[in-house]
């Protein structure tokens, strides 16, 4: 359906793409991984036509409707969710609009004259509409839109009241109700809850068109993709397989690589020195001569391309008391919207509770009443004796300074720390070369958000409340993080929508339901295999 054959592209300096070929074909769901700033994004605008390759073609069949999510949403006003959403489905959108508009010109007195001509109109664009299901096509919207976690009344509500994440939510929403030929999604598990990202796993696996999508969640990758794609220095390289198929065959890869070279470096070793030990004897000359011409004809191996792997070893926390947090008969409300209603809950020393629970649960909640961001109506949050908390919340980048660059921010965070240890924090939050020489107002919200993790874990408290961390994290960064608090010897209280991360950190899991508080022992593997969903708002 696709085809990218031999294209070359450069941006500004850096050469992203060299002769590069892939395809992706009718029903194929690839996964695209590489880097960050290996050029993702870039592939993508160049399949949808806003960018062009330097030399080569991307290529796509006749009449194949593609549809594009990416993270930049664009303004959104004026209109409700579902209407927005609507507006996206392709050919039935326009006929709904002139529906509409000939509905209001029947009701102007002003256009009685024309009433037959309007009425035949309607006949012929109501048939169309009917034929392109347009009927069904609001309930299928607000199917889409309860699949990402919206209510009725946000459903129903001005879209340009809602968050940026949200906003996210209904520019998928658009694509999925759109269901293309071709969909490629650019990060779609990005901002959302557990729930939804379930949700939008089995959609994605029932939905029968073709698929290119990136995403920094492995295990919703491996759930939905068969094949991958890689964008390595100026490549794409294909695997046919899932994600962990591909991390295991390109470290089979690199090894076989790596030992075809030392093979034939010994050899060459073994020649040069034979040709230096002999050159200057007139009885070896043709045979020197002979072995010169062969090394001049042999195909060098390289050696396999060393990825930066980052790796970082946290200073071990002080050690706390044993009761780290104790909550007793808490109740908490918003307005009318009751959270808790005498919630009692203890956390031991190196206990590490995942916080399970439905949007509005009170997930967030708790973790601010723990930092003590916000005070219970009744009851009390007591924490223990010798307690060192780091608090990780979206709006932990507000301690930014603007005017510091990242290494100046770390320095005066840390000033007894020296550049060299400082530099390695920084490139394992992936602020690598020149990158910590960037302003901290220039910085991404992901890039902010990296920063200011970065920080907590290299002064690492004994407690640490950790919402959402992992939201902005590429694989890699992922892995290293997970790897650094897998050695963590503190306690941990967090919630995250990323099941990689909740099954290798969590030792508990308290889980916020209509219901009331359930503690669970065993960590998030062990929930599952409990209570056979993979989140509360699901019953298998």
């Amino acid at each position: 359906m696709i085809r990218i054959e031999n294209i070359s592209k450069q941006n500004s300096h850096r050469l992203l793409f060299i002769e590069a070929s892939a395809a992706l074909n009718k029903g194929e769901k690839i996964g695209l991984v590489g880097p960050n700033g290996a050029g993702k994004t870039t592939l993508f605008r160049m399949i949808t036509g806003e960018e062009l390759p330097d030399e080569g073609q991307v290529s796509t069949e006749k009449n194949v409707s593609i549809g594009y999510f990416n993270q930049d949403v664009g303004e959104m006003a004026g209109r409700s969710a579902v209407a927005e959403v609507m507006e996206g489905a392709g050919p039935v959108s326009t006929v709904a609009a002139e529906l509409r508009e000939l509905e209001a010109a029947m009701s102007d007195p002003d256009r009685m004259d024309e009433m037959d001509a309007i009425i035949e109109r309607y006949g012929e664009v109501q048939a169309r509409y009917e034929e392109l299901d347009g009927y069904a096509l609001e309930g299928r919207a607000r199917e889409v839109l309860a699949g990402l976690s919206f209510s009725q009344e946000m459903m129903d509500g001005d879209v340009g009241k809602l968050s940026g994440g949200w906003k996210m939510r209904v520019a998928l929403a658009r694509i999925l109700l759109m269901r293309p030929d071709v969909m490629l999604l650019d990060e779609p598990s990005n901002h959302l809850d557990l729930e939804s990202l379930i949700w939008l796993e089995d959609f994605l696996k029932n939905y029968d068109g073709a698929l290119l999508m990136t995403s920094h969640d492995r295990e919703f990758m491996n759930r939905i993709v068969t094949k991958i794609i890689e964008i390595d220095s100026g490549s794409l390289n294909s695997y046919s397989g899932d994600y962990a198929f591909y991390e295991g065959q390109r470290a089979l890869n690199e090894k076989h690589q790596q030992s075809q070279f030392e093979r034939q470096q010994a050899m060459l070793a073994k020649e040069i020195k034979f040709i230096e030990r002999f050159k200057a004897r007139a009885s070896h000359a043709a045979q020197v001569q002979s072995r010169v011409k062969k090394l001049d004809k042999i195909d060098r191996v390289e050696p396999p391309r060393r990825r930066q792997t980052v790796a970082f070893d946290f200073l071990p926390a002080p050690r706390s008391g044993d009761d780290v947090i104790n909550i007793k008969n808490v109740h908490k409300s918003y307005g009318s919207r009751v959270i808790y209603e005498g919630l009692d809950f203890m956390v031991k020393r190196r206990e590490r509770w995942c916080i399970m629970g439905i949007n509005g649960a009170g997930k967030s909640t708790l973790l601010k009443l723990v930092a003590g961001t916000t005070q219970p109506d009744e009851g009390s949050v007591a924490i223990g004796a010798s307690v060192k908390m780091g608090y990780f919340a979206q709006h932990a980048m507000d301690v930014l300074d603007g005017d510091s660059t990242v290494l100046q921010w770390l320095e005066e965070s840390f000033p007894k720390a020296g550049q060299s240890p400082l530099r390695a924090l920084a490139g394992c939050f992936g602020f690598s070369g020149d990158d910590v020489e960037k302003r901290c107002r220039v910085l991404s919200g992901g890039e902010k958000a990296r920063l200011v993790m970065a920080a907590m874990l290299f002064d690492p408290p004994n407690l640490l409340v950790l919402d959402e961390p992992t939201n902005h994290l590429d694989l890699d960064t992922k892995e290293m993080l997970i790897k650094a608090l897998s050695a963590y010897e503190g306690t941990m209280l967090f919630v995250s929508h990323d099941r990689h991360f909740l099954g290798a950190l969590s030792n508990r899991v308290l889980e916020l339901t209509p219901d009331g508080v359930h503690q669970y022992g065993g960590g998030y593997l062990e929930y599952v295999e409990r209570t056979g969903q993979e989140a509360p708002g699901l019953h298998s």
